[in-house]
């Protein structure tokens, strides 16, 4: 028998190397209009699932009434495999091997629902079989064995009929139709019946969301009617009980344009929309809300009705802390966890809890059902409606409803996550810690201050609490660790639109404020004290004023005793192509320009977003409006300081030579999404290293999604 020492022991253990924290990195985005005839037509990604190699995903698309299908064999680059025509509005589906399973609505009304499976051959693109299931199908799972499938059968109500409410009939109800021979049984479906069980509207129960564990066993959610029943593996109810309610305190209730969380919400129902088996006697549930309800977080049961966790309030604060609270939705569901996903990765259970509002999936540790432990949160494009697990491969898959090509933002974009040892790369920006809680977004100019700080302004989307952000630098991923609110007289400044900060040299700041008259928002300059009331307020001089459009000053710097701002796109009174960089010299109170000139435009119009200044440079950012594939002008550029002569307004104005320093389109890809649109934000510190940050519009029909990208020193001058 080999014997070793307690010292051999041990200098064997410390010569291992340690286990590596594993994380989870978007690798991918594939825009869903790659699989339709016409990439100009309204598309979707709502369900998603994946065949048993993990290597083709089926996804409904409502909009086109079809199943799209992607091949993620290489999953940094996912290929479109296709669509496959539903003749009706596909709401779920599930897959067994190469077999999908597709709940289709056929209904012509609320009042005459009906509703189809199809079954489907994913290597083939070709129908095996449809089964008529007597309702309107929403959610859609298959048992672990294979053997039967089963669908909730919502019969949704009409919610703008009277208050929106039940009883709407006819009652919804669930099936479980076995499969035999790789394909279903329409003649074995079996109809479970859910009447009068709810407390609330029991004689209309809207089933939701279903899922099935391993003993066979259903657990359905009744959203509307606030309940859960479970359903044996001999097809009977047996159990059912209320979700309950929750009361909150700490969050934000008000669409008001700020972000306080020191809000309450007394005795709300739970409502949960989807639901997951944890295990044999656990399931969770995304407590989304769709009537009188939704608790904006989650809760993990056992299947006799015993809560043994609730998040309270601690999920949508996480996803308020990165950036992605949906303020115009706080008065009603808040963040609005509306998906859950589980499955066990290297050993750790794993789940998944998706905000469809704040577009962002939170990874919990379940390892103790009792006691989740938050690990990560993931941005998850705009309106994240399905989520797929693939722990085999590694690999986490978000589908994302929201199509909103139309306000100028991003097609729907089906997301890839790999788990690896590699750090995680989101968030890149955080006010968690922070007590209390700093509610942030919609960050727009920056600047930079001494050790590692920077300070930043968020525009117009909060402009009823208009505020200045700390940011500690030195951390990863970035820290905010505080706020000063701009005030006037002491009360919170109406009417701003803060798009640039600079320092002013003696503990206060300079802030530009960009105008906007149908909002009545002046143009102008806001000097504030260290604590953020403003001394003086500077409007424009008549020549600029009757030249000035809506898209005004995008930053300021200072340079000596002048104030330089640059202005985003061209005014009354400039030629195409050329911008003023506006000049106030805050001794002698006069003003100047000179003109900027623009890259060519392409789709859209081309601007500024920024100044800073960095030794003998004026660095800018200048941007297109445009956003993933149509992305083209992301850059800095910089103008030497000697060019910055003012010249009188109202004449002909000097044209400054400008030079790109930087194509920042990789940095924006460099997260494995697409590319956002609004680069708003830079700073340059003493020592020339550089920071950007994007602006997320609120997280008002956007992906929330802050990239905020350290780019090292771009200076050649160091």
């Amino acid at each position: 028998m080999l014997r070793l020492s307690l010292g051999a022991v041990l200098a064997l253990t410390t010569a291992l190397p340690a286990l590596a924290e594993m994380n989870f990195n978007r690798i991918a985005a594939f825009p869903v209009m790659s699989n339709a005839d016409n990439a100009d037509e309204e598309t979707s990604a709502e369900i998603i699932a994946a065949s048993a190699d993990g290597n083709t995903l089926v996804y409904t698309d409502s909009p086109l009434g079809v199943i799209g299908l992607i091949d993620i064999t290489d999953p940094a680059n996912p290929a479109p495999k296709g669509t496959i025509a539903m003749e009706g509005e596909p709401t779920s589906v599930a897959v067994v091997g190469q077999t999908a399973f597709v709940g289709v609505n056929t209904s012509e009304s609320y009042t005459s629902p009906s509703g189809e499976m199809h079954v489907i051959d994913m290597a083939q693109g070709t129908q095996l079989a449809t089964c008529d299931l007597g309702g309107q199908p929403d959610s859609v799972a298959v048992a672990k064995d294979g053997s039967f499938v089963t669908v909730a059968i919502e019969n949704e109500r009409d919610e703008e009929l009277g208050d929106g409410g039940l009883p709407q009939m006819p009652a919804g109800f669930v099936v479980k139709i076995p499969v035999r021979d790789g394909t279903l049984a329409c003649d074995g479906l079996q109809k479970i019946g859910l009447t009068g069980l709810a407390e609330v509207g029991g004689t209309d129960p809207e089933p939701e969301f279903v899922d099935v564990n391993r003993a066979g066993e259903i657990v359905v959610t009744l959203q509307e009617n606030n309940h859960l029943v479970v359903i044996g593996a001999d097809g009977k109810v047996a159990s059912h009980f209320s979700a309950g309610k929750v009361s909150l305190d700490g969050v934000d209730t008000k669409k008001d344009g700020k972000l306080e969380f020191t809000g309450t919400l007394s005795d709300i129902p739970r409502e949960p929309d989807a639901v997951k088996w944890i295990d044999d006697d656990h399931f969770a549930t995304a407590n989304e809300g769709d009537w009188k309800g939704g608790s904006r977080g989650f809760t993990i049961f056992r299947k006799d009705g015993t809560i043994v966790y609730d998040s309270g309030n601690s999920f949508e604060r996480a996803v308020a802390a990165i950036g992605h609270f949906p303020d115009k939705r706080a008065g009603k569901k808040g963040v609005e966890p509306e998906s859950v996903e589980f499955n066990i990765y290297g050993g750790t259970p794993l789940l998944f809890i998706g905000s469809e509002r704040g577009s962002v999936v939170g990874v919990y540790d379940v390892t103790d059902p009792a006691a989740p432990e938050l690990l990560q949160m993931l941005p998850s494009g705009i309106g994240p409606e399905g989520y797929v697990s693939i722990p085999q491969r590694n690999l986490l898959v978000s589908a994302n409803e929201t199509d909103a090509r139309e306000d100028g933002n991003a097609p729907a974009h089906v997301m890839i996550y790999e788990r690896s040892d590699k750090p995680a790369a989101y968030p890149m920006i955080t006010s968690a810690g922070t007590d209390p809680l700093i509610g942030w977004g919609a960050l727009s100019g920056l600047a930079a201050g001494g050790q590692g700080q920077l300070f930043a302004v968020a525009d117009s989307f909060y402009g009823a609490a208009p505020r200045i952000f700390t940011i500690d630098v030195r951390q990863q991923p970035a820290q905010i660790t505080g706020a000063i609110d701009i005030t006037r007289n002491g009360a919170p400044a109406q009417l701003t639109d803060l798009e640039g900060i600079t320092l002013d040299g003696a503990g206060g700041f300079w802030l530009a404020s960009e105008g906007n008259a149908a909002k009545m928002v002046p143009h102008g300059l806001l000097h504030v004290d260290a604590k953020g009331e403003i001394e003086e307020q500077i409007g424009l001089p008549p020549e600029l004023a009757t030249q000035a459009t809506r898209y005004g000053f995008e930053g300021v710097a200072k340079v000596g005793d002048t104030l330089w701002m640059a202005t985003q796109r061209e005014w009354g009174d400039d030629p195409a192509g050329l911008v003023k960089l506006v000049a106030y010299n805050t001794e002698t109170e006069e003003w100047g320009a000179v003109h900027y000139p623009l890259d060519p435009k392409g789709k859209g119009w081309v601007g500024l977003s920024e100044i800073t200044v960095h030794g003998d440079y004026a660095y800018f950012i200048e941007r297109d409006n445009q956003i993933a594939q149509d992305a083209r002008i992301k850059k800095i550029t910089r103008v030497a300081l000697d060019q910055l002569q003012p010249a009188p307004l109202g004449g002909e104005l000097p044209v400054v030579a400008k030079e790109e320093v930087r194509d920042l389109i990789p940095d924006l890809r460099s997260t494995g999404g697409f590319v956002v649109d609004k680069v708003e934000g830079m700073a340059m510190d003493a020592q020339g290293r550089t920071y950007i940050v994007t602006d997320n519009d609120g997280v008002d029909d956007s992906s929330g999604e802050t990239l905020f990208l350290p780019l090292g020193q771009i200076d050649p001058q160091g």
